[in-house]
């Protein structure tokens, strides 16, 4: 039996499972989503689906596929598909199986263009929603009124028009845009695309007008591990235990954030699916939520990277089941971090409570978080996630950061060539021929450190910063990493 509409009064009763009344099937489409991907499925999807089980946001979701292949598993299911929550929260395991019916069905872009602008003539719609990876928001100069566009900036864009044109420029047919591509301000540059590419295409001054007044592009920031599909077994075995097979399954850790940037009262009306789960946040500036995961999540991936390879752990839950490993990240998160980064926008409270978060992430049994993935562009991400966080930390605390230099250390280890692995990394053969120049560990560190073309400022400048990495560097050579992370807890 396929998961679809006409099953589920057959789908076995489980108490962990949660599948759609039948009336959601008759909720008014209200939302488009450029995208099937699986984040944007297990999240704004996610979140949707669960108000409309609670009777609060009351809408559906029509799907606009850009990329090849087609649509037949969607519309095979009725657009259902089962969402596999696993995770850890507050130290304890939680799973949760849901048949999400938030899709109302899919149209393929490149097939199905008119009938994909012809949603734009909807009274009933008020967002749009997109997740088209980094490089889908960038300008590509191109007529969008004949055929179909290739960039999302030209597809949105021609949809807008269209809008706008069945509206007859009323303000009240303006949509919230709300892109999710993991780019900062993403909803300014979306905006700022879209003015550049009107312009281009001499499209008219009432629409521009329109286009900026009536419609609200909120810049978001998403936050949730999707690995996508579950592996093979694990999927026959749900599958045996709730009687059906899907085609479209995918698993989750429980964590969740979608912060979206908005003052506009109307705005937060419209997302009213908001109400129903504290990990979709509404605020006037996401500056915080930017900050807290730029520096606790990804910044505690990067300081702790090296060492977790030095001592052999080749993903993070197995390193995180070190004792002594989890006591080393949680005293980095808490200890240096947490105290870097608080201030008018960040509180301690917000610091610790996220840190938390992290570690229970970082456990979760379900993710398999390969180490040696997280050392991609390693140089780059030190730069952007801790380099701040060192000069920060230097400006409000007295002493060397120990947990930062014992990272920095191993970072530095691993970028001397000899991993065992290639390192993907467009700095790596600078650092090796910095470890060629300079055999004394000592000169290296100042050597290293004392590049400002590489962090953007002097780092042998820290006080006490470069022995404390020449000494951790001499350690880790001559013991095991988990002795070294050991000695200072």
């Amino acid at each position: 039996m396929i998961l679809s509409k006409a099953n589920i009064p057959a789908i076995h009763p489980q108490a962990k499972l949660r599948v759609p009344a039948g009336n959601i099937f008759e909720l008014p489409e209200k939302v488009i989503q450029f995208g099937t991907g699986v984040l944007l499925r297990g999240l704004p999807d996610y979140f949707i689906d669960k108000a409309n089980s609670q009777g609060v946001f009351n809408g559906r979701i029509v799907v606009i596929k850009s990329t090849g292949g087609d649509a037949n598993a969607f519309d095979e299911q009725d657009g259902l598909f089962t969402h596999c929550v696993k995770g850890i929260a507050a130290g304890q395991l939680v799973e949760e199986t849901i048949v999400n019916a938030a899709i109302s069905r899919v149209l393929s872009a490149n097939d199905e263009w008119e009938a994909v602008l012809a949603c734009a003539e909807n009274p009933a719609l008020d967002i749009i929603i997109s997740n088209t990876t980094e490089v889908g928001i960038t300008l590509v100069k191109e007529q969008i009124n004949t055929g179909v566009p290739s960039s999302y900036p030209g597809k949105l864009l021609a949809f807008l028009y269209r809008r706008y044109q069945w509206c007859k420029g009323d303000a009240a047919g303006g949509l919230v845009i709300i892109p999710t591509e993991l780019i900062s301000d993403n909803g300014k540059k979306l905006l700022a695309i879209l003015l550049e590419l009107a312009a281009f295409d001499n499209l008219d001054a009432a629409f521009v007008q329109w286009l900026q007044q009536a419609n609200d592009f909120c810049s978001s920031l998403v936050d949730r591990i999707v690995p996508g599909k579950l592996p093979a077994a694990a999927q026959a075995a749900l599958e045996a235990a709730l009687g059906y097979t899907d085609a479209l399954t995918i698993m989750s850790e429980c964590y969740s954030l979608w912060a979206i940037e908005t003052s506009n009262e109307q705005t937060k009306a419209k997302l009213s699916f908001s109400q129903t789960d504290k990990g979709v946040v509404l605020a006037p500036d996401i500056t915080k939520f930017k900050e807290l995961k730029l520096r606790l999540l990804n910044g505690t991936h990067t300081y702790s990277c090296g060492l977790a390879i030095a001592a052999g752990f080749a993903t993070v839950k197995e390193a995180l089941a070190n004792d002594t490993f989890c006591t080393y990240i949680r005293q980095l998160m808490l200890q240096e971090i947490a105290p870097a980064i608080t201030g008018n926008v960040i509180t301690a409270a917000d610091a610790e409570a996220f840190a938390l978060q992290v570690i229970d992430r970082f456990k979760n049994p379900h993710i398999e978080h390969q180490w040696k993935s997280i050392t991609m562009q390693y140089t780059s991400k030190m730069v952007l996630r801790n380099v701040p966080l060192l000069q920060w930390y230097y400006e409000k605390q007295q002493g060397v950061p120990q947990h930062m230099a014992l990272g920095f250390a191993a970072y530095l280890l691993l970028l001397r060539g000899d991993a065992g692995f290639t390192l993907n990394d467009d700095k790596a053969a600078v650092l090796q021929q910095k470890w060629q120049r300079n055999p004394a560990l000592a000169a290296l560190a100042q050597d290293v450190l004392s590049d400002v073309t590489l962090w953007g400022a002097n780092l042998a400048s820290l006080a006490g910063f470069a022995d404390a990495v020449t000494q951790f560097m001499q350690q880790l050579q001559q013991q095991p990493a988990l002795e070294v992370m050991a000695q200072l807890q």
